[in-house]
């Protein structure tokens, strides 16, 4: 009997050495040697209050189509075709903590990068939100109920700082849409020194005559991939999340998502919707209008 019980604890330790190995290479930035993963084409997007139809493509045309969930529960019109009173274009703010790239199309927020927190290869700054080949993770917002701006509407940089300025406490980046239905969105980010949470200011200005009844809609758009070096053996949750008062911190896996088994609570007048990764999330409460 002893033999057994010291044979079984061997066999528990080299499978611990392992494990522990494993996790040392993808520490160090290098493909996990014993459990590799792949990346899976799955895509999925953060659940919010509830689903929309008829929003336009989240990525340019090329990139795949991701499946989009918003709120509220109405429908995002196409945008008119013809020239546009602004060109698109993307640009980078830093703070202390942060590096942040806006494109002006909807005035999203396209890449972060966090200037006191190391990647895998501990040389460049940590990126969570991100548009590129390899990733889409970003956050966007627009308006519903009409002919308004949403987030594939190109809009006016209001000129400004591109950097925290020594001793300012805050860094402002202002976006002005084109009249569109009568109504202009104002989006106003304010970076403040030391913060990772970003304020996110919407002002809609009716230029008509006539009342209009626009709705805000705010989404987080991610891709299902897995992170990079992550073991197919084990690994942290990655994936949409769900808070309200009455069933508190609900996870959403990407794979209930694409079979449209996910389950959630829809609608709720309190709480968050987030986009959760290994030590890093991303959420959206109620906006500021």
């Amino acid at each position: 009997m002893t033999d057994i019980r010291r044979t079984i604890l061997w066999v528990i330790f080299g499978f611990s050495m392992v494990m522990l190995w494993d996790q040392w290479q993808v520490y160090n930035g290098r493909q996990a040697t014993f459990f590799p993963s792949g990346k899976p084409a799955v895509t999925a997007v953060a659940p919010a209050a509830a689903p929309a139809s008829g929003v336009p493509a989240a990525v340019p045309s090329g990139a795949g189509s991701l499946p989009v969930v918003s709120a509220p529960n109405t429908t995002v019109p196409a945008q008119p075709a013809g020239p546009t009173a602004a060109q698109r274009e993307r640009f980078t703010v830093s703070t202390d903590v942060l590096r942040v790239t806006f494109d002006s199309e909807g005035g999203s927020v396209v890449r972060t990068e966090f200037l006191k927190h190391t990647a895998d290869d501990k040389k460049s700054p940590f990126v969570l939100l991100d548009q590129s080949a390899e990733r889409v993770y970003v956050a966007q917002t627009g308006l519903v109920g009409g002919d308004f701006p949403t987030h594939k509407t190109i809009m006016n940089v209001v000129p400004g700082d591109r950097a925290l300025k020594d001793g300012a406490g805050e860094l402002v980046v202002k976006f002005e849409s084109p009249v569109q239905g009568g109504v202009k969105l104002v989006k106003t980010y304010t970076l403040k020194r030391g913060a990772y949470d970003v304020p996110v200011r919407h002002e809609v200005v009716n230029t008509g005559a006539a009342p209009v009844a626009p709705q805000l809609y705010l989404q987080l758009v991610r891709d299902g991939n897995a992170l990079p070096g992550e073991s197919s053996f084990y690994s942290t949750f990655t994936g949409p999340a769900a808070y309200t008062e009455a069933k508190k911190f609900q996870k959403v896996d990407f794979k209930d998502i694409e079979k449209k088994k996910a389950e959630f609570e829809k609608t709720a007048t309190n709480g968050y919707v987030a986009m959760v990764q290994h030590y890093f999330a991303s959420a959206g409460s109620c906006p500021t209008v």
